[in-house]
Order: structure tokens, then C-alpha cells, then sequence
């Protein structure tokens, strides 16, 4: 966010200073000449920056700039504000959010004020890329009916048959014989747009074929099919985020089949830092997605978020945290040659878990950092929800500027970047000691620790280090028959079996490998890690290497990415020359699909009853899954796949025994063909990081058809249709005022839920799928929809109608009124039994407001953008509990909701109340923080409860109704009431 109040009357004028051009301008915390600041963690002086620039004595004062300063002595103590530089949305949280700022211009609209006044005051990124369902994918070939062709499904004696359907438009014919079908006939779903029948069974990336003739299908024209299912499906929702890309200011959204929220937050909406109004100062972002943590690791401060605490960002609230600590990883010691990018990554992930460093942010320091690529640490940052870490932080340093050189900055930004960053002390040289900082903990990590393993023989949770696996496999043949051993007897452990292929005789032995996959999916997903097996293989052919014929090689690629990249760095003709052929792009060896092994291999391994050796690179190898014959199976690195293929055995010590030979008779061990670190990293960022770069700028420019052909309309207010199911005005302004309204007290209240401990945001908004007995069942029936099309709550959060009726619809609801689990309660006037929702409305019919009665952690859980908008639709007040939650607790206030505690050592049961009384709450004139309130029941009995409201920035959003209708009422009133500063900030350049 640019700043909040204008530069001459900002409390840190002083701290303005310029780069050398002196067009820059930026706030200087070095300025401030406290030695604090040196020592200060570089995660935390983000937060000090960005407290510095938006002081604006309103939601952030001069007290917090001094309390993070203070953040040896504040750490867990001071809660402090937060001010992102942008917000980082997915369609399913992102459409709630945009749906309330349509429904704001509305309420503009009707008092005569310009609703395009409506807008994000912080910088929005909206990517489209949940809703896209595999309506159509190739079809396996085992289950392609009549391959023989002729009449195809409706020959005599056929016992499957395929639903006849219109042949796709355009499509062309794949034979010209009887039985020719268009090349999507295939796959066409029914017409109710559901799951294929049985008879047409699929499996996601095997190729697309015709199923009389086995042909191979355009596997574009299926991507071009499932994108109009898409457009079919989703054409509401489509056509308001078209709407919402032209008609909001500070909203950018990123269409369909762009790409992955994360990716495209990493590889093209990152900044590092952000330039407005000839101001710069450091990127952050929070964001609705789980992997937003992972844009820590090119320097930029971030974390994942619920929806209204984005929403509130959107409209100008910073975030609220704890000042948190901060656990110093301090990275050491040299990478074994042999050890993978993705054996470091899960080391390091091992090591954190077993920290304990819950809820606290983690910062890399040390000389062991430079040998980490950039993808290599925005793994680890990824890897946050494993050890619990709220983020993992690694500074920008050489590192992240070469990588940076590699995408779409500019010299000229590079240089801006690297010098505002050198200025406020936020870029470091992880070489030099005497820039370390202080920690709250410091935690070391020896980087020389992290060995190469496989998992095996027969689980993937025993693992073995590379260097022991020789000893480790004689010791499975010596052990009895276990998850390990195979009880050979010693005078068998030498048996050779001699057979022939392809006229040429071969050996088998215990330990000899017969299938070799390399599998990219899953945990090898690090283009370091394919890089490493390819550039392995390149080495080995060049030196006369090979792989012996009758081992049953692959190449299966997660993705045409990974075949693009492997391409794009000339090694895929390697893979080849060794035998590991592209397959396909799918779950092959690692579920059991694979063709058998030549019959000699299984006569040899039967007649030897030998224990035969596959080796893979995925993540399943459970004995007998890749074959009958093969006993033995182990998980490895995709470069030991190809290394061990190579040797033909897993009875090898690659220290001291080579390879193989090479033309010339010269032995070769693998040390030979290992690429270094250095060769593997340089090919990634000139080969790979370039290149998705590349693809992604077009993508982004040239746009999606479907996309670019959606009609939305071109109007400032949102033409809302009355019979979308999806999207709909909710009614957070009905009767927005100009004036704020005196508070309200509670009166003869009842309570709606009489609830106990741990009720989690599960509890409160449900997000799967729509029970047909529920209210919101009810509701969609009403409007002639099939229990087929109710689709999830999570995909309709654009309609209030459903999400307020799926509020407490959760089947595991608890609610003391009833006694069993249910998303039922009590009727107290009536005395019956209803839905959550039923009962709410008739409450409300009747004028009566409502409270919830709860107890300990109230609201605990993942954070859901309808846990308190849908209570506030429901028409509760107040929510009394032992104990809230924090982030729900602020969502509560956020939506003009009471949070109250009971004192402590009371609760309900302790007060002797039964839940069916009736509520009264004098609220005073003037609310402060902390204020404690008394609730009197109809019993004639009074307890005295805290309100939550925990700032002064609390009590003005709770009287003013919540977030929403006080971003409205200030709009309205066109200027801003005395000290009511809405953060305003630009787009970047």
C-alpha cells in the first residue's frame, strides 16, 4: 500500500529519503539511528516498514513502529498491524469478496453517490483457476471396447456397450471404415454433464483413442473440450469476474487456463518491491491460498489468509498478528554431490518439524543458503504447513537477483531493486557472519547430513542411505521372511541364472533390476531433480554407457511441462538412447500398468527364484504392486533410477565399484557422471525458469479464447440476474445510512445454539457438498434444480441464499438443545424441533434478536468467508464463550457481531443456564476496549461478560455495523469522518 496520509503531514516525514537518481523516494528505518534496527530479523523489518509508511494514528500509530522496533522485548506480546502491499485471490475465495463490492456500488447508487467510488484500496490479483473439472480425458486402452473394430460396441457377443451420442461439431473422422466415430466421440459425458457411465470407464492422462480403432485423438482438441464444459458450467460465474476486470479499479484478474494461483504468483505477479507515486518500498501479500508461503522464499513477505480478512485488506484494514518470534535456521556445511534438491527439501522439512516451532515465522541465514536455488527455497517455504511455521523467509541475496535476471525483470528494475534493498539493509550476503542478526532461537542445520536414500524393499517408511544399500540388500536376503527380509539361504544367495534375449545371453542374480521408471509426479515434481537424471544420462551415453535391454525402462512425465523443459535442455535424447522413453503422462508403473516383462526375464527369475529388484522414482513400490516376478521394489531419486538401471543391479557400492565400462575398457564409477549442483542449477535457470517465464508472458498477453470471448456487461453497477443461483446481491446494505446509529442494546433475546467446546469453522460454514434434506437443498429445489446440479457450497459462496442456509448445517453440529449431532435446534417459543436455518427465519419474522451460548475455542479452525457473515444473515448478535478463537473473533467484530467472554472460571453450566432463557444486553453510549458488560436473563439472574473489542479500531467497526457498512457509510458521506482514514494506495506501474 502507498501511504495513508500525505507526506507532509505524516509522523515519519523525516525518514524520507531518495536514491541516487533522486526520482525515488522511500521511508528510511535506518534513519531513525537506533541500533535495534541493525539486530533486527529482515522479516521483521518488513513489518516495521510497512507500520512506518502507513502510520496514519488510526489503525496503525506510532506505538506500533515502536513496539515492532522494540520486538526483542514485544515478541508474542504486542499485537501489531500489518499493511500488505497487494492480496492475492483464487476464484472460489476471491467471488465473495468481489460479489460484496458489486453489491456496494448499489448501495451507492441508491443514494445518489458514484458507485464507481467502489473499489479495492489495495491492489488485487484474482486468478482463475479452481473450477476446472476433467469432464474429458483420455481413455485407457485396456478399456477401449472392440478393439478390432468393425461395427465396434454393437457387435454380437459385446459384453460393454458405449451410449450413442451426436458426433462432436467439427471433428474429424478417424477411419474411414463402418464404425468411424469423430475423435471426441470417446469422451463426450452425457448430457447432464455429470460423471461418464461405467461403461465408458477413463483414467486422466493415458492416451486419448478411439475406441473403435484405437487411433490417438488430438490430446488439444480434449484440453479445448474440457475448457467449453468449463465456460458451460461456469458461464455466471465467468462473466461476473469479466464484469469485475473492467468496471473495478486495483483489480487484476488472471482468466482461465493461465495457470495455478501459486505459480502464477510466483513466476509472473511477484515484484519484490513496488513502485507508486514515485514511492517504493518492499512486496508482500497475504492471499487465500494455502501455497501463497512459498513466495517467501524470492524475498517477499507473505501468508495465507481466510476470505474476509482478504476482503478486509481489499477495503483498507491491515492485518492484525501477534509480534511473532522468530526462529533463526542458520544453514551450514556442503550438499553431498549425490543428494538431490529434493532430498535437502524434505532434510530441512524433517529438521523443522521436530523443532516445535508452531505459529512463528522461520528466517535462513548462513553460508549454506548460496547453495540453494530459488525454486529449491520456494519449495521449502512451501513446505510451511508440514513443520507449522507461519512463514519461511529466505532474504534476497545473489541468488534470488540471478534468478530475477532470468524472468520478466528488467536490467533497469534489477538495479532499482537491488539498490533500495542495499539501502533499508534488507539484502544480505549470507557469506558474511558478521551480518548476522538476533534470533529468537537459532536453529542449525548441517547441510552435509542430508544423504541420498531410497525407500525398500517393501515399504517406502524404511530407508536407506545410498552408501549402505549393497550391505542393507544382503542382509534383506539373510533376514526371515519380514517387511524387509526374503530368507534366502546362503548357498542360494549366489545363484546366476543364464537366459537369452533378443539372441543375446544376459545373467540374472538376487538384487538385479528388471523394471527402472522414472516418474516425475508427486515428490519429484523440482525441475532440479529431472534436470539431474537427464543431464546423468547425457553423461552416460556420451561415455558408452548403457542399459541393459531386457530392463523394463519408462519415462513418464508429471506433465507436458516436464517433456517441454527436458526438451527445451537437449537431454531428452539421452533419456531415450538409454531406453527410458516417453510413455505417456500418467499414473503407470508405480500403480502396476506396465506391460509385462519379456518371458525368458520371468522364466530366469522363477526358475532362479530369485528376489528380481524395480526401481522407480514415484511413490508406491508395495511388493508384488509393479509385478508378480518382482519381490523387491524401491523409491528412489529419477538420477539413481537411471544410475541403478545402469548398473542393472541394487547390490552396488557406487563409491567403490563402477558402472560400467566404456568403449575403450576405462572403468566408470558414478562420481564420473553425477552433474554438479552448479551444472544442474545453471540449466534450470537458462533452460527451464526462462522458459516457463516465456510461456507464461504469452499466455498472459495473447489470453484465453474462451475468455476473451465472454460477453460481460460494460456497466459501473453490476446488472445482477434474479435467477442465477450462483451469484446474487447479498444484503449487507440493505438500509445503509449516512448517519452512524446509536448502539443497540439486545433485548429478550434468545439463543439460537446452546453449543459446547472446539466448535470450528466446519461447524459454523460446511464447504462440501449439499445434503439434499438441508435447507440450502430446499432452497435450490425451489428454483427447479436436481439434487445432481446442487453442485458445493464451496462453489456457490457467491449466493447468499445457500450459504446463509448451510450456515450450522454441518451434520457433526452439536448443539445441547438436541443431544445428537445435527444441523437441527430448538424452536424455544414453539418448542420444536427445526433446521438451523428455519428456525432462524422465523425468529426473525417475529423480530427477535438472537445470541449464540458456546464454550472454549469458539470458531477454531480454517478460516471461511461465511463462518460470521453467515451467523450476522441469520440474525445474530452476540456470541457469548468461554474462549474465541482470535482470527474468528475478529471476523465476528468484522461483520458487526458481539464477541463476548464469560468471565474466567464461569461459563454457562456454572451459571446455571439452561439456554432457553431469554438475553438482555444494555449496550452503553460510548464502548471502550475491554469493557465489560452485564447480561441479564429472563430468570431474573445477571452474569457479567468482557466484550472482545480489543482496539479502539474494533469499537468504531462494531458500531459502525462491521467492515462493510462503514467502508459504505464513508463513501456515502464522500470525506472522511475526523480520524477515519481509509489506507488509499495505486496500481503499480
Amino acid at each position: 500500500m502507498a501511504l495513508a496520509t500525505p507526506i507532509k503531514e505524516h509522523p515519519y516525514s523525516h525518514l524520507i529519503d531518495t536514491l541516487e537518481d533522486g526520482r525515488i523516494k522511500f521511508f528510511n528505518p535506518q534513519k531513525l539511528s537506533d541500533p535495534r534496527y541493525d539486530k533486527l530479523p529482515l522479516s521483521i523489518r518488513v513489518l516495521l516498514e510497512a507500520a512506518i509508511r502507513n502510520c496514519d494514528g488510526f489503525y496503525t500509530k506510532e506505538k506500533d513502529v515502536e513496539n515492532i522496533l522494540d520486538w526483542q522485548q514485544q515478541q508474542n506480546k504486542a499485537e501489531v498491524p500489518f499493511c500488505p502491499a497487494r492480496v492475492l485471490l483464487q476464484d472460489f475465495t476471491g467471488i465473495p469478496a468481489m460479489v460484496d463490492l458489486a453489491a456496494m456500488r448499489d448501495a451507492l447508487a441508491k443514494h445518489g453517490v458514484d458507485p464507481g467510488l467502489v473499489n479495492p484500496k489495495c491492489p488485487t490479483d484474482l486468478i482463475v483457476d479452481h473450477s476446472l473439472q476433467v469432464d474429458f480425458s483420455k481413455c485407457a486402452i485396456q478399456n477401449a471396447p472392440n478393439p478390432g473394430g468393425g461395427e465396434g460396441p454393437s457387435s454380437q457377443g459385446s459384453s460393454r456397450s458405449v451410449p450413442s451420442r451426436p458426433p462432436s461439431r467439427g471433428g474429424s473422422q478417424c477411419g474411414g471404415q463402418r464404425g468411424s466415430c469423430s475423435k471426441a466421440t470417446c469422451s463426450d459425458p452425457p448430457a447432464s454433464l455429470g460423471r461418464p457411465p461405467a461403461s465408458v470407464q477413463q483414467i486422466e492422462n493415458t492416451p486419448l483413442l478411439c475406441p473403435f480403432h484405437l487411433k490417438p485423438v488430438s490430446e488439444t482438441e480434449t484440453a479445448v473440450k474440457n475448457q467449453e464444459m468449463e465456460l458451460i458450467r461456469n458461464k455466471e460465474r465467468l462473466q461476473f469476474f469479466k464484469w469485475c476486470s473492467k468496471a473495478f479499479k486495483n483489480v487484476n484478474v488472471v482468466p482461465p487456463d493461465v495457470g495455478a494461483v501459486h505459480q502464477v504468483n510466483l513466476e509472473y505477479l511477484s515484484r519484490v518491491v513496488q513502485v507508486s507515486n514515485s514511492l517504493i518500498y518492499p512486496d508482500s501479500v497475504v492471499g487465500t491460498d494455502s501455497h501463497t508461503t512459498m513466495i517467501n522464499g524470492l524475498g517477499i513477505l507473505g501468508w495465507g489468509v481466510g476470505g474476509i480478512e482478504s476482503e478486509a485488506v481489499m477495503l483498507g484494514q491491515p492485518v492484525s498478528l501477534t509480534l511473532p518470534q522468530v526462529v533463526g535456521c542458520k544453514l551450514v556445511g556442503s550438499i553431498n554431490p549425490l543428494t538431490t534438491s529434493i532430498d535437502v527439501v524434505l532434510g530441512i522439512t524433517k529438521h523443522l518439524r521436530q523443532a516445535g516451532i508452531a505459529g512463528r515465522f522461520v528466517e535462513f541465514f548462513g553460508p549454506g543458503v548460496s547453495q540453494l536455488s530459488a525454486p529449491d527455497r520456494t519449495t521449502i517455504a512451501n513446505m510451511c504447513p508440514e513443520y507449522n511455521a507461519t512463514v519461511s523467509f529466505f532474504p534476497i541475496d545473489q541468488v534470488t537477483l540471478k534468478h530475477f535476471k532470468k524472468t520478466h525483470f528488467t536490467q533497469e528494475k534489477l538495479e532499482l531493486l537491488e539498490s533500495y534493498m542495499k539501502a533499508v539493509r534488507l539484502f544480505r550476503s549470507c557469506e558474511d557472519s558478521s551480518e548476522d542478526l538476533q534470533y529468537s532461537e537459532v536453529i542449525e542445520i548441517n547441510l552435509s547430513s542430508m544423504v541420498p536414500y531410497v525407500s525398500g524393499p517393501k515399504r517406502p517408511q524404511d530407508r536407506v542411505t545410498v552408501s549402505s544399500m549393497k550391505k542393507d540388500f544382503q542382509s534383506c536376503l539373510d533376514e526371515k521372511v519380514s517387511f524387509k527380509g526374503f530368507h534366502i539361504s546362503k548357498e542360494k544367495q549366489g545363484t546366476r541364472i543364464p537366459f537369452l534375449h533378443c539372441g543375446q545371453e544376459y545373467q540374472l542374480a538376487h538384487g538385479s533390476v528388471v523394471i527402472a521408471a522414472v516418474i516425475s509426479c508427486t515428490n519429484n515434481c523440482n525441475p532440479a531433480v529431472m534436470l539431474t537424471a537427464g543431464l546423468l544420462a547425457k553423461k552416460a551415453v556420451e561415455l558408452g554407457l548403457i542399459v541393459k535391454p531386457y530392463i523394463r525402462t519408462s519415462l513418464a512425465p508429471g506433465s507436458g511441462m516436464v517433456t517441454h523443459y527436458l526438451n527445451t535442455s537437449g537431454v531428452l535424447p539421452y533419456f531415450s538412447q538409454l531406453g527410458f522413453e516417453v510413455i505417456g503422462y500418467g499414473c503407470a508403473t508405480c500403480v502396476g500398468n506396465m506391460a509385462p516383462l519379456p518371458e525368458p526375464v520371468v522364466d530366469a527369475i522363477k526358475q532362479g527364484d530369485l528376489v528380481a529388484c524395480g526401481v522407480l522414482s514415484g511413490n508406491r513400490h508395495f511388493e508384488g504392486r509393479l509385478c508378480d516376478c518382482v519381490r523387491a521394489n524401491y523409491l528412489a531419486s529419477p538420477p539413481l533410477v537411471v544410475a541403478y538401471a545402469i548398473a542393472g543391479t541394487v547390490g552396488i557400492d557406487f563409491e567403490k565399484e563402477p558402472l560400467g565400462l566404456t568403449l575403450d575398457g576405462k572403468e566408470v564409477y558414478l562420481r564420473d557422471i553425477w552433474p554438479s549442483r552448479e551444472e544442474v542449477q545453471q540449466t534450470e535457470e537458462d533452460m527451464v525458469i526462462s522458459s516457463i517465464f516465456r510461456d507464461l508472458r504469452e499466455r498472459m498477453e495473447k489470453g484465453n479464447t474462451f475468455w476473451n470471448n465472454i460477453e460481460c456487461p460494460d456497466a459501473v453497477v453490476f446488472p445482477w440476474d434474479h435467477k442465477s443461483t450462483y451469484i446474487r446481491s447479498p444484503p449487507f446494505f440493505s438500509k445503509l445510512s449516512k448517519d452512524v446509529p446509536p448502539p443497540q442494546s439486545i433485548e429478550n433475546a434468545h439463543a439460537l445454539l446452546f453449543l459446547g467446546d472446539k466448535v470450528t469453522t466446519d461447524h459454523i460454514s460446511p464447504a462440501g457438498s449439499i445434503a439434499r434434506v438441508s435447507a440450502a437443498a430446499k432452497y435450490l429445489q425451489s428454483k427447479r434444480l436436481t439434487p445432481r446440479e446442487f453442485n458445493s457450497y464451496g462453489a456457490r459462496r457467491g449466493n447468499d441464499a445457500v450459504m446463509t442456509r448451510g450456515t450450522f448445517a454441518s451434520i457433526k453440529l452439536q448443539n445441547r438443545f438436541i443431544g445428537k449431532p445435527g444441523p437441527k435446534t430448538l424452536h424455544i417459543p414453539s418448542g420444536q424441533t427445526l433446521d438451523v436455518f428455519e428456525a432462524a427465519d422465523r425468529y426473525q419474522r417475529d423480530g427477535t434478536p438472537l445470541i449464540i451460548l458456546a464454550g472454549k475455542d469458539y470458531g477454531s479452525g480454517n478460516s471461511r468467508d461465511w463462518v460470521a457473515k453467515g451467523p450476522y444473515l441469520l440474525g445474530v448478535r452476540a456470541v457469548i464463550a468461554e474462549s474465541f478463537e482470535k482470527l474468528h473473533k475478529n471476523q465476528l467484530v468484522g461483520m458487526g457481531i458481539m464477541p463476548l467472554q464469560f468471565l474466567s472460571g464461569q461459563n454457562a453450566d456454572s451459571l446455571g443456564l439452561n439456554g432457553k432463557e431469554r438475553f438482555s444486553i444494555t449496550l452503553p453510549d460510548s464502548l471502550s476496549p475491554g469493557q465489560q458488560l452485564t447480561v441479564k436473563t429472563s430468570k431474573g439472574t445477571s452474569f457479567v461478560v468482557t466484550a472482545l473489542l480489543d482496539t479502539e479500531v474494533d469499537v468504531i467497526i462494531f458500531q459502525q455495523g462491521g467492515l462493510l457498512r462503514y467502508v459504505g457509510r464513508t463513501l456515502l458521506n464522500s470525506s472522511m469522518q475526523p480520524g477515519l482514514h481509509l489506507a488509499e494506495c495505486a496500481p503499480c506501474p
